[in-house]
């Protein structure tokens, strides 16, 4: 009998805390937090493969190796495997040894997604580039 009314006694005191208890929102900070990423539209029309576009855009002037979102547009192009793209800003000078945000460069981009021919667009270039250098 004595078992039964303590354990009736503490099963009371646990119900009653509970019952009681009020969550705290005081203390919470509800600060509301904006993530933007901002691409430029010459490194939108790479990531799509719009050749035509980034052709016209390079004929206006875009700079093929200002950063957008941390990123050069040769990341892009590598990062997406467009190859045609590719192959057209090492033409006009993109700079392939470039570093992003994340400080990796176009070829570890291309690795790290897939994008075999990308990758080997990119070695071959940068093994033209050391063979006019060693010249």
């Amino acid at each position: 009998m004595k078992k039964s009314v303590i354990i009736t006694a503490i099963a009371l005191c646990f119900s009653l805390v509970t019952v009681n208890a009020k969550t705290a929102t005081e203390n919470i900070n509800m600060t509301p937090v904006e993530f933007e990423f901002k691409v430029n539209s010459f490194c939108v029309s790479i990531a799509k493969g719009d050749l035509e576009t980034v052709k016209k855009l390079i004929d206006r002037g875009a700079d093929v190796n200002e950063m957008s979102n941390g990123m050069t547009p040769i990341m892009y192009a590598a990062k997406f495997n467009r190859t045609d793209i590719l192959k057209l800003l090492i033409a006009k000078g993109a700079n392939l040894k470039a570093k992003s945000a994340k400080k990796m460069t176009a070829l570890k981009y291309a690795e790290l997604h897939g994008a075999t021919d990308a990758a080997a667009i990119i070695k071959d270039a940068l093994a033209k580039v050391k063979a006019k250098r060693k010249k």
